[in-house]
């Protein structure tokens, strides 16, 4: 088993990161695996060196260590490239000029019982879809997934899920398209996506088994989509519960006062933090 946690350096890790991290931690250990560490910095304007430190420090704190050097995704902007354009040769994806006023604009006053909303955000409607498209990929322009294109080739999706509705998984591409629409692929500001690589990173570090929350569960066949296209195994997942604050909302970054940090700056121990996560104490 090989299993990954990776974050985001743009603010401090918080009780979610650190269930996150702790979960997939265990479970390579348990299974006599391995553990990687991620990080997922594609958007450059957010991420800084300093929350990448403090990325290090609170992991070593909750007793979490792994194999080195890390895999830090700024790095890897030639691998999604050459991903995009494997995509781009396929005609799978096309350039979109649409700003998301642009788009809520095109969707209008919505039919009763249609849905608006996919794992992406709005559900695009194909707006820039069959304006001519230029010889060679264009850059620093938002990419988008031909959808309909792709689940013609695809047919049926799999995927195995260890966590919350384990079990083995199924979903024709066609109705995976209509829920989703033709989402970004790349972005016009990072040159990818985290659709994208996420997809080509979990390949490249040959993870097996992806531990992440549940709020990531509906975009799993938006990856197996383009683990197929793209001739990628599809890791098992595991999608495990949220950590809420009192009134049930799920934790963001902007939560300081349950950052990592913060509790260790006030005496607490990483077998504080297992108890209050309801996690097993550390072998």
């Amino acid at each position: 088993m090989i299993t990954r946690f990776a974050p985001s350096p743009t603010g401090p890790l918080h009780l979610g990161h650190a269930y996150s991290a702790m979960l997939a931690y265990d479970m390579a250990k348990a299974a006599g695996g391995r553990f990687l560490l991620r990080i997922e910095d594609i958007d450059q304007s957010r991420a800084r060196s300093e929350w990448e430190l403090q990325i290090y420090n609170d992991l070593h704190w909750l007793g979490i260590t792994w194999e080195t050097p890390v895999l830090r995704q700024s790095d890897r902007m030639t691998n999604y490239t050459d991903a995009l354009k494997d995509l781009w040769s396929s005609n799978l994806i096309y350039p979109c000029t649409c700003s998301r006023s642009d788009i809520k604009s095109a969707l209008g006053a919505p039919q009763e019982g249609v849905q608006l909303h996919g794992p992406d955000g709005l559900i695009y409607p194909g707006t820039c879809r069959n304006l001519p498209r230029p010889d060679q990929m264009p850059r620093d322009v938002t990419l988008r997934l031909d959808i309909r294109k792709a689940a013609e080739r695809l047919g049926q999706l799999a995927f195995e899920e260890t966590g919350r509705d384990a079990g083995h998984h199924t979903a024709l591409a066609s109705d995976v398209a209509k829920t989703s629409g033709d989402y970004v692929i790349a972005r016009k500001d990072m040159g990818t996506s985290y659709h994208l690589a996420v997809v080509v990173d979990d390949a490249a570090q040959n993870v097996t088994d992806v531990i992440r929350g549940a709020d990531i569960q509906d975009a799993t066949y938006l990856h197996v989509i383009l683990q197929k296209l793209l001739h990628l195994p599809t890791p098992a997942y595991h999608h495990h519960r949220l950590i809420r604050d009192e009134a049930g909302k799920r934790l963001a970054k902007r939560d300081d006062a349950r950052a990592i940090a913060k509790y260790r700056e006030e005496g607490a121990t990483p077998a504080d933090i297992r108890h209050m996560l309801g996690l097993p104490d550390s072998a």
